[in-house]
């Protein structure tokens, strides 16, 4: 074996070690008095709650950067802090829920990301991080994505193929469907020693 492949022995270090690392991450998420998922678009926190509270029981108060959950009358928020990145307020919101489960119901809270390509470590600054380098994303299409974003992307794509096939890019197409249509309205102008592209 040469020196810069690992040995049977180092592999399964490093796989005990990940494993480490994963259950201690895990446990640590899982004494936070909530639950919390993402999407590269937004984040999605569950918070359970006493089943006889309604919704005019809570103060839940979410800001470009700031968010803060608590039953009114308590003195500790369940989850207050800054974000680790902003929001888009307006497209974010929470519900009180009933559950089949014990304490019978939660605040569910969706949080719209400003930046939609980025992992967030942790739903608060101070909370315990998750390692963002081994998230996987979920799979998507086109159909998911937004109008403009949407037709960057085929135009991308369309773009791609063009430069493997050994065509124009739609901006060179775009070119020279320019250049031609002048020629056509200067018929007097040789453009035969014309260098183009």
């Amino acid at each position: 074996m040469s020196e810069t492949e690992p040995t049977p022995a180092d592999l399964a270090a490093r796989d005990a070690e990940e494993r480490a690392r994963k259950a201690a991450e895990e446990a640590e998420q899982a004494r936070l008095p909530y639950k919390w998922t993402q999407t590269i678009r937004d984040v999605e926190v569950t918070i359970p709650v006493p089943g006889h509270l309604r919704g005019r029981d809570l103060d839940v108060v979410l800001t470009k950067t700031k968010i803060r959950v608590a039953v009114k009358g308590e003195a500790k928020a369940v989850i207050e802090g800054t974000f680790p990145h902003p929001i888009i307020v307006d497209e974010s919101s929470w519900t009180l829920e009933t559950t089949a489960h014990p304490p019978g119901k939660e605040v569910a809270v969706h949080l719209d990301k400003v930046n939609k390509v980025e992992w967030w470590p942790h739903v608060v600054t101070g909370a315990p991080k998750v390692d963002v380098s081994k998230i996987t994303p979920e799979s998507s299409s086109l159909s998911d994505l937004d109008g403009e974003t949407r037709a960057m992307v085929e135009k991308m794509m369309y773009d791609q193929r063009q430069k493997e096939m050994g065509g124009m890019t739609s901006d060179e197409q775009k070119k020279m469907e320019i250049l031609k249509q002048f020629q056509a309205e200067h018929p007097e102008m040789d453009f035969s020693k014309a260098q183009i592209g």
